[in-house]
Formats: C-alpha cells, structure tokens, sequence
C-alpha cells in the first residue's frame, strides 16, 4: 500500500514538473515571438529594388565593387546619400556606404516624408524592419526619444509608405555586421534642437545616416548649378545657407551639419550625378549625391591632448620644467607631424594663443610645447600664474597645410571668405599673421577680420588690399575642455 502511494507521489511530482516545464517553454517561446504588428515589412521591394534575396545582394555587391574604397584618415561618422530606385542611384548610395569600415552599433536613419506633411520628425514604433536580406531590429533609443523629446514623436502613417528609409537598410545590412537602426522622418524643425537631441542619444560607435536627393525637375545644366551650391553649403557646414538649396529635407541635412561643425568632422565630397547622366535624357533630372563626414580624432584623443596640455602648463608654472612623455603611450594617430594652436579662455576672454601654422613636430610634442608658450610666452599677456589654470578653458586647434589662395582682387578673396570656415593667413616680405577659423565668431564682418589680421602683423590696416600681400588659407579641427 505505501509502495502504491509513493508510486502515485512520484507520478503527481513528475506531472508537476513537466506542466512546469510546458509553461516555462510556453512562456519563452512567446516572448520571443515577433507578431506582423511589429515589422515594416519592405514595401518598395521588386519595383525601386529588387525582391529576390539573392539578386538584391548580387546588386549591392556589384554596386560596391563599381566603387572605390578612400583612404580617409579617420572613421566615417555620417554619410549623406540618395534614395531613387537603384538603377538611378544605387552606385552613388553605394560609394558612400563603401567608405564604412568597422562595426557601428546604432544607425540614426534620418529621410523626408514625401507622402505625408510632417512637423518636427516622427520616429518609427515598429521594432523591426523588414528588407529581402532579413529583419534589422529598431532600437530602444527610438521608443525613449518618442517619451521623452518634445520635438520627436510617433506618427505611424508618414513612415508605412515612406522609401527614403527603407532603400538604405539593405546597403546596411550587406556593408555591416550587427547593428539596430533608429528610424527617423524629419518635417519642419528646429534644426539646432534637432542637433541636440541627437547628441543625447548619439554613441562613439554609431553612425548617421541622412537620406536625401538633390534638385528635382529641372534641365540638366541649370541642376548643375542648382546641386554645386547645394553641395558646397554641405561641405562648408553652412548649416543656414542649406536652407536656400534645393534638397530634400533640408533640416535634417541642417542638423547634421551642426553636429559636424561641434564634433568637428570633415565632409567630403564621394561622387555626385544625376538622372540624365543614367537614362541619357537630360530635359528633366534629379541630383545624387554621396557625401561622408570623418572624425579624425576620437574623442579618447581629444581627451589624451586636452588633458597632455593642461598637465603641460601646470607642470611648467609649477617648477618651470617640460612634461616629459614616452611616445609609446601616445597614440599612433597623434605621433603624426600636425600644425596646432593652443588657447587659454579665463573669463570667456582670451588669455593666451600660439601655435604652428606649418607642421614641424609630432602632434602631441606640438601640443606639450604650445601649452607652454600659450600660458607664458603670448606677447599680448603677462605670463599666467600657476593659480589661474583651474580657472581658464584649453581650446586645441589642428590645422590642415595652408594653401596659397590665388586672386586677382580683393573682392576675389571676399567671395572666398563669404561662410567663414578657413583660417587665414596674410604674409607680405617679414610680416606675417593668422587668425584661426574660430575667430570668425568675434570678428564676424570680412573686412574688419582682415584688417585686424594685418594689424596683427604690424602691417597697414588694408594691407589684404595690396596684390603683394600673400594670402593662405586653411581649416581647423578644434576641441575644448
């Protein structure tokens, strides 16, 4: 009887465990179960694209291999890139995407709505999106901008028929590994609030991607026109003059540009064309264009040089001797002979800058040795005292090589200076100065920058006037505490 009894125990025990188990399974099974609701399925596949997984791969490979790879000193932060159907644009979208080397975690995707007026952007609420090439997860970054920025919210109906996303995912997923996208369409905004709710959100190993075309609709010579002004305002990061191009979302091209002129990354030019180059009639295009934005340092790098300058002067003001480093421990990116400039701020006032215009040492020894000579050899300040250190900011400036800029009048090099980005150098016989591209935002009128320039060399007021008077020009890479 007792035999039978624990018989029956052992049976209920063995019952319980395995409805236990069922539930357990049950339970994981579901949580990891994607329903329809959750995926934007590809809804552009088999007419902008092609439908077939593996004539979509064969076409982006190919697209790829028709492009070169550019050696750019640095990592590709963002690209801005084209969304017509492949046949137009797929090798344009492609010489862009071909330039990404590494991992990236998040990819920001930002595009227009064509088919649905939007103010401020919309962000996706699906969790995935789906391509031929697979399901690519929408990040949690995307449900947090929606609770928490006032500028983002979901709107449903401007992304279900919207392309200018979906046809850069599957050059994504051929191009990297693993990554999570945040879907963006960008309306009417605020361009510097959409800078900043980026940056929240933005990782050093994420990437933005801005998906837009150029002019529509017009004769081939007059889009040339239209697309070079265009273009230019991106490469000079002219972040208000994009407003007077004609270019699809224009805010979110604007945001971008605010966050590579504060990170400092460098735009280049990949390969531009339009529709009449592709399909021969040119009575009526559209403009592409690939455009990529290099982060020359990161910002583990601008960290080791702000922190080498201030251990510098506060090792100098101290007892009046050189930091001394074993280049070993310095990056290999900053063993590199630059030119740079360093700055001491007290106050929101300058109180000390020199550098080297011309590349003479490596870049952390240019660093070490102008920290110095900024805090206690500036002529136009008493040497700064050890206590005031705490109190001033250290700006770093990296300059590119100077390069003469040839004109045939003044009024030429006006034009030239018109958005402000270059540095600038006048040099007439033994007189020489420079003014950096930060001082732009202190002297912002042209003529009164250059006549304070030649001041500056001890040289007449319009000596920038004189055609003996050489002029260089040259861009900065600038980063503070």
């Amino acid at each position: 009887m007792k035999k039978k009894r624990f018989n029956l125990k052992l049976t209920v025990f063995f019952i319980v465990i395995l409805i236990i188990v069922l539930i357990v399974l049950f339970i994981v099974t579901n949580k990891n179960k994607i329903s329809q609701e959750e995926i934007r399925e590809a809804k552009f596949a088999g007419t902008w694209y092609p439908a077939n997984k593996e004539n979509l791969e064969k076409s982006i490979q190919e697209y790829f291999n028709n492009s070169k790879r550019i050696d750019f000193k640095g990592r590709v932060k963002a690209v801005i890139v084209p969304h017509a159907g492949y046949v137009y644009s797929g090798n344009i979208a492609a010489s862009a995407f071909n330039q990404l080397q590494g991992d990236y975690k998040t990819v920001f995707l930002m595009g227009p709505s064509h088919n649905y007026y939007l103010k401020n952007v919309s962000v996706s609420g699906f969790k995935y999106y789906s391509t031929p090439l697979g399901k690519v997860k929408v990040s949690k970054k995307a449900k947090e901008m929606d609770e928490k920025e006032e500028i983002i919210n979901n709107i449903e109906e401007a992304h279900e028929k919207e392309h200018s996303l979906e046809l850069e995912i599957p050059f994504l997923q051929v191009k990297l590994k693993e990554f999570e996208i945040v879907p963006l369409l960008v309306g009417e905004t605020n361009s510097t609030e959409l800078k900043e709710v980026l940056l929240k959100y933005l990782d050093e190993e994420d990437l933005i991607v801005v998906s837009v075309d150029l002019s529509h609709y017009h004769k081939y010579d007059e889009a040339l026109i239209l697309d070079s002004y265009s273009l230019n305002k991106i490469l000079e990061l002219d972040s208000k003059g994009i407003f007077n191009a004609e270019i699809d979302a224009p805010w979110a091209v604007a945001g971008l540009l605010e966050i590579a002129k504060e990170k400092s990354w460098k735009p280049y030019l990949v390969s531009y064309t339009n529709s009449g180059e592709i399909n021969g009639d040119k009575s009526s295009v559209v403009g592409y264009s690939a455009v990529v934005f290099i982060e020359s340092f990161s910002e583990e790098e601008k960290e080791f040089l702000l922190s080498l300058a201030r251990e510098s002067a506060e090792k100098y003001l101290k007892d009046k001797t050189k930091l001394k480093i074993n280049p070993e421990k310095v990056p290999e990116n900053l063993r590199v002979e630059k030119g740079c400039f360093v700055t001491f701020t007290k106050d929101e006032q300058l109180r000390g800058c020199i550098g080297y215009i011309i590349p003479q040492k490596p870049l952390y020894e240019c660093v070490i040795e102008n920290s110095i000579n900024a805090a206690v050899n500036d002529p136009r300040f008493s040497p700064m005292k050890y206590n005031e250190l705490k109190e001033a900011r250290i700006d770093i400036s990296v300059l590119s090589v100077p390069t003469l800029f040839k004109h045939s009048n003044y009024q030429e090099l006006l034009s030239e200076l018109e958005n402000k980005v270059y540095g600038v150098v006048l040099k007439r016989g033994l007189h020489q100065s420079t003014f950096l591209p930060s001082v732009w935002e202190f002297i912002p009128e042209k003529e009164n920058f250059l006549g304070n320039l030649c001041l500056k060399g001890e040289m007449e007021a319009e000596c920038w006037k004189d055609n003996r008077t050489e002029v260089y020009l040259y861009t900065a890479e600038d980063f503070s505490e």
